[in-house]
């Protein structure tokens, strides 16, 4: 789960770690309200969406002056913002950030990743900070400083020290450095976190280090521990259909695809979005029922795909080990029963009660085609969807 930058800001300042004044503003009105509250000379004016980029769309403005602070609200607030991350549809902005300007003498990159090769979590940091660190990566990856901490011990000031000196910081800000990071680390340990951005990091004219940015992602499977958080997620930020899919304890992200994929296991899901691209096509979607999947459940997904607009044609692949395949095929001819099946449906379906399904799929009129192998199945449904 993602949270929007001033909601990463206040939970920063919970734990101590520097942000500058700011408040959310839902109006170009309280976009000024904001501003003057500030006692600044200067604001910033930033778009909340969740995408990065925002500054290069023109979601991130500076006003010199309160008088600037409303034209710059009105330009941002509904505007469809399109970076990298957004896709090319882009996020429509219904919030702004607006905060004090801040004299800054060095713009820093720093990074809490969970690193799942070590087992621990990784210390990304860099002196190039306002740049994107991929791009930092490819053109100077000398610039870019990693150390892992053990969860074991967590975060030891040692480490913070020599991450410092390896990045040349000044000495007036290392022990402010030290303690950041500490209050970092706690606070992706608290909550779960699966990464922590600050990009830029600053320091100040008068040698301070401020968060000048916050990207904060969380461990949907953790949120249980942290009810707190579950109130942050803005269901306006998320795919409706993935919200959907959610709320039916489905795995599903969707692509850009033509092919609705509805698979049981990660694994295989994987597996059978590669072997689509394989045979010609573009998956839609991963979508894995999960090992328990119940008729109910796969009624839901089966709906799920069909109210996808990109979809031209689904591809079930379902091998019965947990989950039995009379169980998939019941909750197919249920979701038949409510959505108008209008693309063409191949199914493939091995293991537990394998013949009983594809009996039950035989005896109804649900027009679909039976496959026998994933390579297949690949084959018949890229060349339905390209009839």
């Amino acid at each position: 789960m993602n949270i929007h930058e001033y909601q990463a800001k206040a939970l920063f300042a919970k734990y101590q770690i520097p942000v500058p004044k700011g408040s959310v503003a839902f109006s170009k009105e309280e976009a000024v309200s904001v501003a003057e509250s500030l006692g600044s000379p200067v604001a910033v004016v930033k778009a909340q969406i969740h995408a990065g980029g925002r500054g290069k769309a023109g979601g991130v403005k500076l006003a010199k002056g309160k008088s600037e602070v409303l034209p710059i609200a009105d330009e941002i607030l509904g505007k469809i913002l399109v970076t990298p991350q957004t896709g090319p549809e882009g996020k429509e902005v219904k919030k702004l950030l607006v905060e004090e300007g801040l004299d800054i003498k060095k713009e820093l990159y720093l990074s809490l990743v969970a690193d799942r090769g070590t087992a621990s979590v990784a210390i990304i940091a860099s002196t190039e900070g306002g740049m994107e660190i991929e791009e930092v990566a490819e053109t100077h990856p000398e610039k870019i400083i990693r150390e892992s901490i053990d969860p074991v011990f967590g975060f030891q000031a040692y480490q913070g020290r020599a991450v410092a000196f390896k990045m040349g910081l000044p000495k007036e800000v290392i022990g402010q450095w030290v303690k950041l990071l500490a209050n970092l680390y706690r606070l992706f340990v608290d909550k779960s976190a699966t990464q922590i951005e600050i990009n830029p990091l600053i320091i100040t004219g008068d040698l301070r280090l401020v968060a000048l940015d916050a990207k904060v992602g969380f461990d949907d499977n953790a949120l249980f521990r942290s009810p707190d958080l579950s109130e942050l997620r803005d269901l306006d930020e998320e795919d409706p259909l993935e919200t959907r899919a959610a709320q039916h304890g489905l795995n599903y992200i969707k692509l850009d695809g033509t092919i609705g994929c509805m698979v049981n296991g990660a694994g295989l899901a994987m597996s059978t979005m590669d072997v689509i691209k394989l045979a010609g096509g573009e998956p839609a979607n991963f979508l894995d029922v999960g090992g328990g999947a119940s008729k109910e459940t796969v009624k839901q997904a089966f709906q799920i795909l069909l109210d996808d607009p990109n979809v031209k044609g689904v591809f079930v692949n379902i091998f019965g080990g947990i989950v039995r395949c009379e169980r998939i095929a019941g909750g197919i001819l249920d979701a038949a029963k409510e959505v108008a099946l209008t693309v063409p449906l191949v199914v493939r379906l091995q293991g537990t009660n394998a013949e009983e399904a594809r009996q039950l799929l035989a005896a109804s009129d649900l027009k679909l085609t039976v496959a026998d192998t994933l390579w297949d199945g690949a084959q018949k449904i890229v060349a339905e969807v390209g009839k």
